[in-house]
């Protein structure tokens, strides 16, 4: 066993209380070290903090300025109030309007801003606001030199980020504003209805005037005819007058055998008969050619009828291209006797836009061909014109049906003649389509009820 002396021991418990006092030191240092890292730490996230502070006041300063840049910028009145119709918000387009200040409106309520007459509209705001939307409702708001302005007033609820009711945004516009611009909508929809009316009909008298030519032929025959009738019969009756008058005076018979001879009363009684028929089928012919002419006018409405088709594509086909001094090669595909109850004379009209504007396609072709053919179905019967022109492209196929729609060169065309034609054949419970000809050229069906009724 080892013993120590009283030396020996005073430097060890020395020893220990050094190395106690070196322990604390260390404690100590690491404490503080720790306490800076978390100061460090802390720091850090301030700065943070602030950057993004600085970041959203950024935006938030933006946004404030966006919106009183709208608001400022906008024509139309605007209020914001709260649930019990408080004021919190107005534009300058109202102050502008009534001559008051922002400060005139914030925190005061709705009904010191519209007048007496206007309370029992605002009575139902805060039960609409619950419910539905208020649209062109008519209120009057005060103004600062005592008077009042009329305002159409849109009210709509106001929601907060939790979807919590919390007011009304009024939008409204001067209502003497509105009715002048509606005037002057109203008046500018009125003069285009009448010019379109103008152009419809103007277009419609300028492929009659096209015609003209063609229909005084038409016309000149039968009257031609008529006349040529009627200087026979004018003769003859000078004669049979003659003839009477000597039966009257009772001449001797043989005088009277004579005279029957020399006159030819035989021969005029042959000839009477075919003189008055043929006059009067050259009158019904006359008839006939201004009635097409009249219902081709669009004057007046025109009935249902029986008739053959065949004869009024035939006839079509030759007013429309009777004075042309180079006509197109025509080829006829159409199926025998086809008996249809419609409007002759709309057909008609249709048809000959439709040739005119197949004869029109091939102005450059050299050797013109026109195909019309018809196809018969239980309940519809298309009539097909087809041309070998350049065709349509696809672009003005979107349009060509429109009105004022033309590809011909400023002058030469109203674009009115397939808007006309399309509205009729609908009229007539048709339809009018086209395709471009694999073959060439475009093709044009019209399609209509071989018995329909209006």
């Amino acid at each position: 066993m080892t013993h120590h002396t009283d030396t020996q021991k005073d430097s060890l418990i020395k020893e220990a209380g050094v190395m106690d006092s070196l322990q604390q030191t260390d404690s100590t240092e690491e404490a503080w070290i720790e306490v800076i890292h978390k100061m460090d730490s802390v720091y850090a996230d301030l700065v943070h903090s602030q950057v993004e502070l600085e970041v959203k006041n950024k935006a938030l300063e933006e946004a404030q300025l966006f919106i009183n840049s709208v608001l400022s910028a906008m024509t139309d009145t605007l209020i914001v109030c709260d649930t019990e119709g408080v004021v919190l918000q107005v534009n300058s387009a109202l102050e502008k309007l009534t001559g008051k200040t922002k400060e005139d409106y914030l925190q005061h309520s709705l009904n010191e801003v519209f007048s007496e007459d206007s309370q029992a509209m605002l009575d139902f705001f805060p039960e609409k606001m619950r419910h539905e939307s208020l649209i062109d409702c008519e209120v009057n708001v005060h103004c600062s030199d005592g008077t009042t302005t009329p305002l159409s007033m849109n009210c709509s609820s106001r929601f907060d980020a939790s979807g919590i009711l919390t007011g009304m945004v009024l939008i409204g516009r001067p209502l003497g504003e509105l009715r002048h611009a509606y005037k002057k909508l109203n008046f500018a929809h009125n003069e285009l209805q009448r010019t379109q009316q103008q152009l419809i009909h103007s277009e419609k008298m300028a492929s009659l005037g096209r015609l003209i030519a063609g229909v005084a032929h038409e016309l000149n025959n039968p009257i031609s005819f008529i006349f040529g009738n009627m200087h026979a019969l004018e003769r003859y009756g000078s004669r049979i007058n003659q003839y009477l008058n000597a039966v009257d005076a009772q001449i001797d018979p043989p005088e009277l055998k004579k005279l029957h001879k020399e006159l030819k009363i035989g021969r005029i009684q042959d000839d009477m008969d075919s003189l008055i028929e043929g006059s009067l089928e050259g009158a019904e012919r006359v008839n006939n050619i201004i009635q097409d002419l009249r219902n081709y006018s669009g004057g007046q409405k025109e009935e249902y009828s029986f008739f053959e088709l065949n004869t009024v594509i035939k006839k079509a086909v030759n007013w429309a291209l009777k004075t042309d001094k180079i006509k197109p090669e025509i080829q006829y595909k159409l199926t025998d006797e086809i008996k249809i109850n419609s409007c002759k004379g709309q057909i008609h009209q249709v048809l000959v836009n439709l040739i005119q504007n197949a004869r029109d396609a091939m102005e450059t072709v050299t050797h013109p061909k026109l195909i019309l053919s018809t196809s018969v179905s239980d309940e519809t019967v298309s009539i097909h014109v087809i041309d070998q022109g350049i065709g349509i492209s696809e672009q003005d196929a979107k349009t060509i049906f429109d009105p004022f729609f033309t590809s011909k060169p400023v002058g030469q065309g109203t674009g009115l003649g397939l808007y006309i034609s399309y509205g009729l054949a609908h009229d007539l419970n048709g339809d009018l389509i086209f395709k471009n000809n694999p073959q060439g050229g475009a093709e044009f069906t019209l399609s209509i009820p071989v018995g329909s009724k209006r």
